[in-house]
């Protein structure tokens, strides 16, 4: 595989990345390094934006500007770097839970998933924020008993929903209402095997192991690709769950990928060095980057908040 790693990208844990066709930059998340990043690809720089707590998820705003999931809520950036708002607050416990993977449906609501961080409970949930003129305010939960909330994505007709459970090695899928987002009829996508027990990086159990699901993203064609974290690699998935391709990543955590460039023919992924080994770091001196390889089919552009 090509992949290239964009410079000055290391992050301790990155996720969330999108593409902005309007900006023509590449944004992702630092979570543990409390981190907003964003990067002219074509000039390889990169403007860091510091924040008070993790940041969890965000996506581009209509009216410009970022809307950004902290652990205590979901808050509006108006502008890069400028002050933020709170738009509504956290109703999970925020000494053991935390926003992690979210995106925008193409109705403009922002779908933000949480993190139970002792995972030792399923109390993480899937939250649904609609601040859309002309529709009633609401914040509500579409889906409970998680424990580590990923995966999150739409078919390219909308009829389908994404969710992973990481934990668990899973991946759900739902029909998929676009009007009301009412969710219906669960399924598992994918069932993954578990880790196991005396997985140690370096050995045959971690050469075996295919990883579990992290992030996603979805092509036009309607194939879903998995970042397997502690897999090192993405598995790309037909929509009837055939298993289409493994894209290797020179990365042991790829976090979260997602397609970019003005074709949306690059495909970017996040990965992680926090909390690695000193022997994995050795290995894998670019983990923690963005890498890039081009492909072949296009994926689905960003959706954009609405409020």
């Amino acid at each position: 595989m090509n992949w290239q790693t964009l410079p000055h990208s290391r992050s301790g844990l990155g996720e969330s990345p999108f593409w902005h066709p309007l900006e023509h930059m590449l944004y992702w998340v630092d979570i543990p390094g409390m981190k907003i990043l964003r990067s002219n690809v074509f000039m390889g720089t990169v403007d860091v934006w510091q924040l008070a707590q993790e940041p969890g998820c965000i996506a581009p705003a209509l009216k410009g500007g970022l809307v950004v999931a902290l652990r205590d809520g979901i808050y509006r950036a108006p502008q890069w770097g400028e002050a933020l708002s709170l738009i509504e607050p956290a109703t999970h416990d925020t000494s053991t839970t935390r926003f992690n993977d979210g995106k925008c449906d193409s109705r403009g609501r922002l779908w933000a998933g949480t993190m139970f961080e002792p995972r030792t409970q399923y109390l993480a949930e899937l939250m649904c924020l609609d601040r859309r003129p002309g529709f009633a305010p609401s914040y509500v939960c579409k889906v409970d008993k998680g424990t580590i909330a990923n995966g999150l994505a739409w078919s390219p007709d909308e009829r389908t929903m994404y969710w992973a459970n990481t934990v668990d090695h899973v991946i759900w899928a739902w029909d998929y209402e676009t009007h009301s987002g009412a969710l219906s009829n669960r399924r598992v996508f994918q069932q993954l095997p578990p880790k196991p027990a005396e997985w140690a990086y370096g050995t045959a159990s971690a050469a075996a192991y295919g990883g579990r699901p992290d992030g996603c993203a979805v092509d036009v064609e309607g194939n879903y690709y998995a970042a397997m974290f502690e897999g090192k690699r993405i598995v790309k998935y037909a929509p009837d769950g055939r298993e289409l391709a493994v894209i290797l990543v020179p990365a042991q955590c790829p976090t979260m990928p997602c397609f970019g460039g003005d074709d949306l023919q690059t495909l970017y992924v996040t990965t992680a060095n926090h909390n690695r080994s000193a022997q994995e770091l050795a290995d894998q001196p670019d983990a923690g980057c963005v890498f890039s390889l081009r492909v072949d089919t296009p994926g689905l552009p960003v959706n954009f908040y609405e409020d």
